[in-house]
């Protein structure tokens, strides 16, 4: 007996080690960085400054909001040349980037970039408008994250309608759910915690800065009153919230998010 009880307080010692061992910490951030530009400053690029707060915070997954890529609006901040924003970002921190065009803008493209220091593959979806307005889309990072996969989306949400906010929502909800994986989903929303959108996804995904505790405002970046960028866990798996933060910085007129969050097995 006393073998067996050595043998199975063993075990469990093992077992622990390897679910912690398992529980690997992720470091995730979502940013709308304003095309590129500095908007206090405007023909100034703020690519510099949000590169090496990347390189500072070294996030495993990053999610960007109104991208531009290759847009006659580019040349104004880099030196007359077009630039794929998202593309040059991947270059300045060593990540791997990718674009996600929600609609064609300036003899280039508009929408949403990711970038990840994972092994990766990624997919970009059209997201509806029923109500009309600018087209929006959302990019999703499929990861290898230990013996799983984990999906990271990054969207915006329509500015104009609510209603094609509460249409994005839903669909962002079926494309991520179809593939089975944990999921994790940033971006600026464009919503409140009072509208309908906000309540839809509140169904499948919790609102991680909720449920840390204190959330804080973060838009606009220099007179924040607002709160539009979330970071959303869905509810089927088990997640570890373990820090949430919005970063005081004026980059660009939004506030950059960043948790870290441990995915249990």
């Amino acid at each position: 007996m006393y073998y067996r009880l050595i043998f199975l307080n063993l075990f469990l010692l093992i077992s622990l080690s390897n679910q912690a061992q398992n529980a690997k910490e992720l470091t995730l951030m979502t940013y709308n960085i304003y095309h590129g530009e500095d908007p206090y400053n405007l023909g100034q690029s703020n690519l510099r400054d949000i590169a090496e707060l990347i390189l500072e915070i070294q996030p495993d997954l990053v999610a960007f909001q109104e991208v531009d890529s290759m847009t006659v609006r580019t040349q104004g901040f880099n030196t007359g040349k077009k630039l794929d924003v998202v593309n040059e970002l991947g270059k300045m921190t060593g990540m791997q980037s990718f674009f996600a065009k929600a609609i064609d803008y300036s003899e280039g493209g508009y929408g949403e970039g990711l970038l990840s220091n994972l092994p990766v593959s990624f997919k970009s979806y059209s997201l509806p408008t029923p109500h009309g307005g600018e087209g929006r889309s959302i990019g999703v990072a499929e990861v290898e994250i230990g013996n799983t996969k984990l999906l990271f989306a990054g969207t915006h949400l329509c500015h104009e309608f609510e209603g094609n906010r509460k249409a994005q929502v839903e669909e962002s909800i079926r494309i991520l759910k179809e593939s089975g994986f944990p999921t994790v989903i940033a971006g600026d929303f464009n919503f409140t915690s009072e509208e309908v959108g906000y309540e839809v996804i509140s169904e499948h995904y919790t609102d991680a800065a909720l449920d840390f505790g204190d959330p804080q405002l973060t838009y606009s970046s220099k007179d924040p009153k607002k709160r539009l960028d979330y970071f959303w866990l869905d509810k089927g798996s088990d997640w570890e919230i373990v820090s949430v933060e919005v970063l005081e910085v004026a980059y660009s007129d939004h506030l950059p998010v960043v948790i870290k969050v441990r995915l249990k097995d």
